[in-house]
């Protein structure tokens, strides 16, 4: 009979000078070699939970704790982080805050390295989870330079090169394409045939059908259902919706017409005379550099072998709701990014409404919410980061855009106290209070449930039924289903295809 390997009696927290995650007498046990889903809303607990297991709560979260947690047999208020770290290993939802190294070689070792192994041990650990996770492509590589996908990666497989008993996964599929899928499922399922214990906080479910064992659902900081797997994957989609959570089937339903309808070559493509009015000319990007013994050489096509962006022309409908979609590192990303004005180096110039805009007027049109939005978090207070973003301050307006977001009980909270689910709506909050007529989003319901979802896609169509022009780069099927007029692929760096949507929204 297997034994428990966590046990969390009667536990009860919250965060010191926040009730976020707030937990409220919440007793788990997690057996030895089992695979365990945390689902529910965002800011419901799962995160609470998993940082109970870690030991970052109390060790590095202060809060008022009350309970016991003992994992592996150890007292976590009694036992130092450094010695749970050989026995539990954690990705977080956000890869770039565990990373220590530069490069990609040196982060999968990073672990195996602190702990003193020999060389030979780290290098047999290295190559081994090289291959299990087919990451030879992502080797010698910087980190400054991977999608947040292949960041994603990089942490799974340095935590894995721990070898762990207790595996802990927080949102781990939120930034990551369908492949990218496929191949995490196949790292959780090896694991679970090395009889490792794994925990997984998820909103995407679909993937995780035949692997779950048990699923603790939870709600305002208490567990409100279990079920075994196999249950759970059988509720049916009105049942998976009134539980707040993205429907189990929907993504397998979609994927493979989806894929086929991303390929460049099929359906209508778009001109510049058909109905688009918004141009996006000369945008050249590359992250190698080279030395230049005058002056700085313009980028241009030519230069296509060096280009991580070869975009000459595209033109783009304006008043619409346009998906980007595309493998992880293949562009999107950098496309946004130099479309909004990011990236200094590209001077690509916008045409609409008979002006070409460039520099400061490009940047002036235009207003993105990042994928990793911890870095446009600026204030002490969430009205106060939507005021930011106004051009005339209007206190009612604010309220208006965080009451149509769930977030206006949160108004004075700091944005970093919030969960991630809850700081993304905060960016989309200060971008629709920016009034940009052009709005990019990256990856805007990545970590997110499904009700959130719903209520972004609504939005979206707000913004564009109001004359905006949205792109938004999305690995979700679900929300090109919910509000997505057109599709465009980005592919290597290039606009490989655009035209519209196969599906229909609401």
């Amino acid at each position: 009979m297997m034994k428990n390997i966590v046990d969390i009696k009667n536990v009860s927290f919250h965060y010191k000078g926040s009730d976020e995650g707030l937990l409220k007498d919440v007793s788990l046990k997690v057996k030895e070699g089992e695979t365990l889903l945390l689902c529910g809303a965002s800011g419901s607990g799962k995160t609470t939970l998993i940082r109970l297991i870690n030991g970052l709560i109390p060790h590095y979260y202060p809060g008022d704790l009350k309970g016991c947690v003992k994992v592996a047999g150890k007292d976590i208020s009694k036992t130092q982080l450094y010695e749970l770290a050989g026995i539990v290993g954690t990705v977080f939802q956000n890869p770039r805050s565990q990373f220590f190294s530069v490069d990609t070689d040196g982060e999968i070792v990073f672990g195996p390295e602190n702990i003193g192994l020999e060389p030979s041990e780290i290098k047999k650990r290295a190559g081994l989870v090289t291959k299990e996770m087919t990451l030879e492509n992502l080797l010698g590589r910087s980190l400054f330079e991977l999608s947040g996908g292949e960041k994603q990666k990089i942490a799974c497989a340095s935590v894995s090169a721990l070898l762990p008993e207790i595996i802990l996964l927080d949102e781990p599929s939120s930034n990551l394409d369908w492949s990218a899928i496929d191949e995490l499922r196949t790292a959780i399922q090896n694991w679970k045939k090395q009889g490792k214990t794994i925990v997984i906080s998820e909103h995407r479910l679909w993937y995780l059908k035949d692997v779950i064992d048990r699923v603790i659902y939870m709600e305002d900081g208490d567990i409100a259902g279990e079920w075994q797997g196999k249950e759970f994957f059988s509720l049916s989609d009105k049942e998976i919706k009134n539980l707040k959570l993205r429907p189990v089937r929907i993504e397998e339903k979609f994927i493979a017409k989806y894929d086929e309808a991303s390929k460049a070559g099929k359906g209508r493509k778009i001109s510049a005379t058909d109905e688009s009015d918004i141009t996006l000319k000369d945008f050249y990007f590359t992250y190698k550099r080279r030395p230049y013994l005058f002056r700085k050489k313009k980028l241009s096509q030519a230069d296509g072998d060096i280009l991580s962006l070869n975009i000459p022309e595209l033109s783009v409908p304006k008043g619409a709701v346009i998906g980007v979609i595309g493998k992880n590192g293949t562009g999107k990303s950098t496309f946004l990014r130099c479309v909004c004005g990011l990236e200094n180096e590209c001077r690509g110039s916008i045409i609409t409404d008979g002006a070409a805009l460039k520099g400061k007027k490009r940047i002036g049109i235009s207003y993105m919410v990042m994928q990793d939005v911890n870095h446009q978090l600026f204030t002490d207070s969430v009205e106060a980061e939507v005021l930011l973003s106004m051009k005339n301050e209007d206190k009612k307006r604010c309220d208006k855009i965080l009451d149509s977001l769930g977030l206006l009980e949160y108004k004075d909270k700091h944005p970093m106290a919030l969960s991630g689910g809850q700081k993304q709506r905060v960016a989309i909050a200060s971008a629709i209070a920016a009034d940009a007529r052009l709005l990019l989003f990256d990856e805007p319901t990545s970590g997110l449930d499904y009700s959130h979802m719903v209520k972004v896609s609504e939005l979206l169509r707000k913004l564009a039924d109001s004359g905006r022009t949205v792109l938004v780069s999305t690995h979700d099927p679900e929300l090109i289903e919910l509000c997505c007029d057109y599709v465009l692929c980005i592919n290597n760096g290039k606009a490989v295809k655009l035209e519209k949507s196969q599906f229909k929204h609401s």
